[in-house]
C-alpha cells in the first residue's frame, strides 16, 4: 500500500482551475518529485494534500484512509508535514522557537528532543543560530529551519516545495544530502521543485506537471535522460 495516493484530484482558485484530475503516488519511503514551469499546479497539488486549499474533486489517501475532509491540523496528525514555498518564518522569533511551532502536535518532550536532535544534526547552521532570531538569517538558514519545522511534526509523509529556490549553490547541495539522508533512512518524501535537474537526480519517480494536469511521468532517472523532459525542463 502506498503512503500517500492522489487520485483524480482538482483544484479551483474561484472559476479558475488551478489543478485538473491530476493522478499521482507515493510508496513508502519512495522520494517523488513533481515538476513543471510557474503556473503548473505543483504547489496547488501540495497544499490540497496538506488541507490548505479546499480539493474540489479527486481523493486523497494516506495509507488507504481518505483524509481530503479532513483539517489541516488532523491531517498533521496523520503524519503530513508541508515546508511551504519561501518558507513561512516568524521573524521575530528565535530559530528554536520556530522549530518548536512544528511540534505542537506532539505530545511527548522526549521525541520532541530526540526530533530536534536529528534537525541540529542535519543542519549544524541550525543549531548554531538557535538562539537567534529568525528573520536575521540568510536565505538559506532560514530553509533549513523551515525544514527542520516540517520535521519537528515527526511527519511519515514529508513536502518540500522549492527548498532551493533563491538559494546559493552550496546551500543547495547541503539541503539536498539532509533531503537524502531523510529518504535513506526511510521517510516517503514529495519534491516539487522548479530546479528539474536537482529534483530527478533525487528522485525514485517523477511526475512533469503542465496546466495542472500530468503530461509525463516515470522514474527520477530516466525522465532526465528524456528528450522532452531536457527540452522542456533542463535547457538542454
Amino acid at each position: 500500500m502506498p503512503t500517500l495516493e492522489v487520485q483524480k484530484l482538482c483544484v479551483h482558485y474561484g472559476q479558475l482551475q488551478a489543478v485538473r484530475s491530476v493522478d499521482f503516488q507515493v510508496g513508502k519511503g519512495e522520494l517523488v518529485a513533481l515538476i513543471g514551469s510557474n503556473g503548473a499546479g505543483k504547489s496547488s497539488t501540495l497544499k490540497a494534500v496538506a488541507g490548505l486549499v479546499h480539493a474540489t474533486g479527486g481523493t486523497i489517501r494516506l495509507d488507504g484512509e481518505e483524509i481530503q475532509r479532513l483539517s489541516p491540523e488532523q491531517r498533521v496528525l496523520r503524519g503530513v508535514s508541508l515546508s511551504p514555498e519561501g518558507r513561512r518564518l516568524f521573524g521575530r522569533m528565535t530559530v528554536l522557537e520556530n522549530l518548536l511551532i512544528g511540534a505542537h502536535t506532539v505530545k511527548s518532550a522526549a521525541r520532541r528532543s530526540e526530533t530536534l536532535h536529528l534537525v541540529y544534526e542535519l543542519f549544524p547552521r541550525v543549531h548554531e543560530r538557535r538562539s537567534q532570531l529568525a528573520g536575521s538569517l540568510s536565505g538559506g538558514e532560514q530553509q533549513m529551519v523551515a525544514i527542520g519545522r516540517a520535521l519537528m511534526a515527526q511527519p511519515k509523509l514529508l513536502m518540500l516545495d522549492e527548498p532551493s529556490l533563491g538559494i546559493a549553490p552550496k546551500v543547495v547541495a547541503e539541503i539536498a544530502d539532509a533531503i537524502r539522508r531523510l529518504n535513506r533512512d526511510g521517510m516517503s518524501i514529495v519534491l516539487v521543485e522548479q530546479n528539474a535537474r536537482l529534483a530527478l537526480r533525487l528522485a525514485h519517480n517523477a511526475y512533469a506537471l503542465e496546466h495542472g494536469e500530468v503530461v509525463m511521468s516515470g522514474k527520477g532517472d530516466e525522465l532526465l535522460d528524456d528528450p522532452f523532459v531536457r527540452k522542456a525542463y533542463l535547457g538542454v
